[in-house]
């Protein structure tokens, strides 16, 4: 870890937490204010918090500045859907880290991306997220959005806080939903009882909503369309299991004895939809489920046919 920077509070009134950590700290952008917060590396008077919290007189705030590290680039192999100038789009396979963190500094998609791209992304999130506006589970699969300019990364962010970027995942999770649409509003954020998991809390949390629309009903799994109207980190996998329905396979939030040889959980990235930064014209790609998440549909589709 690298440098620790710790300020007390002596105004009665300030701007919530990422702002003033930006005003008072020179090098630090709002942006980057912001990640530090979510990676739980601001604390308030000893403890983690978010970054809407608003600093009281008396309060000590301590950054913690990861140490500086090069990312190197990586002749890693990617699944490019898009790309032209300004943005790209990747199919990124399950088991893959989407960007570098403590202890995981090769290859990741950020090492394949500065190989392919040339170092051509944006900076907006700092060295180690280049280009990127949002995350993928390691063990889900699926379209990623890429930002290669600062111009561009700026207008999509935009579209990700307004929700119009449109996200849509395949899960098949335990359980038979009997719904044929329903939305889960459950704010989230980090669990009391375990930090390294999400959970739905009132505590220290944000919004968070999912829409599922069911697909198909497999006796014991049902299969579900997601689409993502926030994105809050395991979202999709946290409401699930909050609902009594855990995603198959996740080691995390699902089932201790899996059916199914599984490397990770049956979630998939299958839609993406966005409205280009440059000419403003919207775009929507899809991605085709993994073979080994096919597999196992066919094995339970098999399965009920036997049943009739």
């Amino acid at each position: 870890m690298g440098e620790n920077l710790t300020v007390r509070v002596t105004d009665k009134k300030n701007a919530r937490l990422d702002k003033f950590i930006s005003e008072n700290f020179a090098d630090i952008t709002r942006s980057q204010a912001a990640h530090l917060i979510e990676d739980e590396l601001v604390w308030v008077n000893g403890k983690s918090t978010n970054k809407k919290y608003l600093p009281v007189e008396g309060d000590e705030i301590k950054v913690i500045l990861p140490s500086e590290k090069t990312i190197k680039a990586q002749d890693i192999p990617l699944s490019i859907v898009y790309e032209d100038d300004d943005v790209l789009v990747v199919d990124k396979p399950q088991g893959m880290v989407v960007h570098p963190a403590a202890g995981n500094d090769e290859n990741t998609l950020v090492n394949a991306l500065l190989f392919h791209c040339k170092h051509h992304l944006s900076d907006i999130n700092g060295e180690m997220r280049p280009g990127i506006l949002h995350r993928i589970d390691k063990d889900t699969s699926g379209l990623l959005l890429v930002a290669k300019t600062n111009d561009a990364h700026e207008k999509l962010a935009e579209q990700i806080q307004t929700h119009t970027l449109g996200r849509c995942y395949m899960a098949l999770v335990h359980g038979n939903i009997k719904e044929d649409e329903f939305t889960i509003d459950r704010p989230i954020g980090r669990s009391q009882k375990d930090r390294k998991k999400m959970a739905v809390t009132e505590v220290h949390s944000k919004e968070a909503v999912t829409h599922f629309r069911v697909i198909e009903r497999f006796t014991r799994y049902t299969l579900v369309r997601c689409q993502l109207e926030t994105g809050r980190t395991h979202q999709i996998r946290v409401h699930m299991a909050s609902a009594g329905h855990p995603v198959v396979g996740d080691k995390t939030y699902g089932v201790k004895n899996e059916e199914f040889s599984l490397k990770g959980q049956l979630l998939h990235a299958c839609l993406l939809g966005f409205i280009h930064p440059k000419d403003g014209q919207y775009m929507e790609f899809t991605s085709q489920l993994p073979p080994y998440y096919k597999k196992v549909l066919e094995v339970l589709g098999k399965r009920v046919l036997k049943d009739f």
